[in-house]
């Protein structure tokens, strides 16, 4: 069976309009305990589906081989920009710390600066220690999108919230560490 060359891209792209909605209606939604969550559901569910084809477009490319450039280039940025925004809408809404989301962001920011501008020279693809990182994010944002203390209490949510995104700390900082290293050892084979 054939596939449209540019499915994977598509997906890919599809995955920053979805970050944009997911985080407007998320503030819309409002915070832990508001009386109306249909937003907050809606929004939980538009991350999900967002987050959960980051695999899709990944294994699309690669099960037919038709990686492209765009793709190792673009697939990164989306997903920074979906967390991003879930992260910093869960930080406005004062349910995340901030300081967690400022490390966060500027890792992740600092490394897709990094590969913009040495796009020309060679695209750097994802690591296995970055796509775990992604993965843990994606948990994280997922259980702290998700209007479980319903159900479990806010104290119970909250620490599991907290354990979460403390793991997602401790990932995002190792995976920022590894990819500096990979780029030096890159650039002292290079020199």
């Amino acid at each position: 069976m054939a596939i449209p060359r540019q499915l994977p891209n598509a997906i890919t792209v599809a995955r920053i309009p979805l970050a944009v909605v997911s985080f407007v209606l998320l503030l819309l939604g409002g915070a832990l305990g508001a009386d109306d969550l249909t937003l907050r559901w809606i929004a939980a569910i538009i991350f999900i589906v967002g987050i959960s084809t980051d695999w899709v477009d990944g294994y699309l490319a690669r099960r037919y081989k038709i990686v492209s450039d765009f793709g190792k280039l673009w697939d990164p940025i989306a997903d920074k920009l979906l967390t991003g925004a879930g992260f910093v809408g869960l930080a406005i809404l004062g349910e995340v710390w901030w300081w967690m989301v400022l490390i966060i962001l500027i890792r992740e920011w600092g490394v897709t600066i990094h590969r913009l501008t040495i796009v020309k020279e060679h695209v750097v693809a994802a690591a296995w220690m970055g796509k775990v990182k992604t993965v843990a994010q994606g948990v994280a944002l997922s259980w702290c999108l998700l209007p479980f203390w319903l159900w479990i209490g806010v104290p119970a949510f909250s620490l599991v919230s907290l354990v979460l995104m403390s793991i997602v700390v401790i990932l995002t900082v190792a995976s920022g560490i590894d990819y500096v290293v990979a780029q030096v050892r890159g650039a002292r084979k290079e020199s």
